[in-house]
């Protein structure tokens, strides 16, 4: 009778670390492996793999699009950035055009509910 994968598994979470580690021991030399290369060798295509996924810290809100509300975009543009009227007009109308830039993460996302709340179209790059 063969046992599952998941049976196994149970059996080993209930010993101790000493008996897992006996274990280990005795796998590596009635297989003739070592547990430590197996790892480093499973680690590394993941490692390298993770590298690109890096979370990104720093967020640019755009504005894609003023939307029907154009008024109260630029209020938003205005209130978010401390521009004048004129130019926060223009940076509305000449969108898609970045609002802010290097923001972290919460901020961002903040900045674009409040212009998209306003009715712009918005996104973070």
């Amino acid at each position: 009778m063969a046992l599952t994968n998941e049976e196994i598994l149970d059996a080993i979470a209930s010993k101790t670390v000493l008996e897992i580690s006996e274990l280990i021991k005795m796998m590596e030399e009635k297989f003739g492996v070592s547990a430590a290369a197996a790892a480093v060798a499973v680690a590394a295509p993941g490692a390298a793999a993770a590298a690109p996924a890096e979370e990104k810290t720093e967020f640019d809100v755009v504005l894609e699009a003023a939307g029907s509300n154009k008024i109260a975009v630029i209020k938003a543009v205005r209130e978010l950035t401390g521009l004048g009227l004129k130019e926060a007009k223009d940076l509305v109308e000449g969108a898609p055009k970045a609002v802010k830039e290097g923001l972290p993460k919460a901020d961002a996302e903040a900045a674009a509910k409040k212009l998209e709340e306003a009715g712009a179209k918005v996104a973070l790059k």
